[in-house]
């Protein structure tokens, strides 16, 4: 089941984007740490009530960030569609135990489904250039990858900006 998150979640979802940053970088993929995605970024997501929570069994497994407001990074990039009627995805995480199992793709399609109803142009989020299972994962799911931008504070290494017309 696919739903929105609550605060209550949120303790959960950081549990779930720690142990991803771990296994990450035990694969020398450092696009999450200790200090990105935090608790507070999640809370302001259930704040404005587009963070989305998967669960399996009754237990929360998996997130994904579903939101039309475009962050000023984004502004700059080069994109598809016009950027008037667009959704941005952030936060992609499956726990590390349930991964290979086909969820991440069902929150895919839930934000793909939902995008459709409510009359969106288009899908982007960005990916980190180092992590090319996601690459590969997004690609598959018909995303074009665009050009490059920085997280400084992340990695000297870009991510790719992706999008996916409706």
């Amino acid at each position: 089941m696919i739903r929105k998150a609550t605060l209550n979640d949120l303790t959960r979802i950081v549990e779930i984007t720690k142990a991803c940053a771990k296994l990450m970088i035990s694969k020398n993929i450092f696009q999450w740490n200790e200090f990105y995605p935090n608790l507070e970024t999640f809370k302001k997501d259930v704040i404005n009530q587009s963070l989305y929570v998967l669960e399996n069994n009754k237990e929360v497994i998996g997130c994904l960030v579903i939101s039309d407001y475009m962050d000023d990074f984004y502004k700059k990039a080069k994109w598809l569609t016009a950027s008037d009627k667009n959704i941005y995805l952030h936060r992609l995480a499956i726990h590390p135990d349930q991964q290979g199992k086909g969820f991440a793709k069902k929150l895919m399609n839930y934000a793909f489904k939902f995008s459709k109803e409510n009359g969106f142009k288009s899908l982007r989020l960005d990916t980190f250039s180092g992590n090319p299972q996601n690459n590969i994962f997004y690609q598959n799911l018909n995303f074009k990858k665009l050009e490059k931008i920085y997280f400084r504070d992340q990695s000297e290494k870009p991510f790719y900006c992706y999008e996916k017309v409706l």
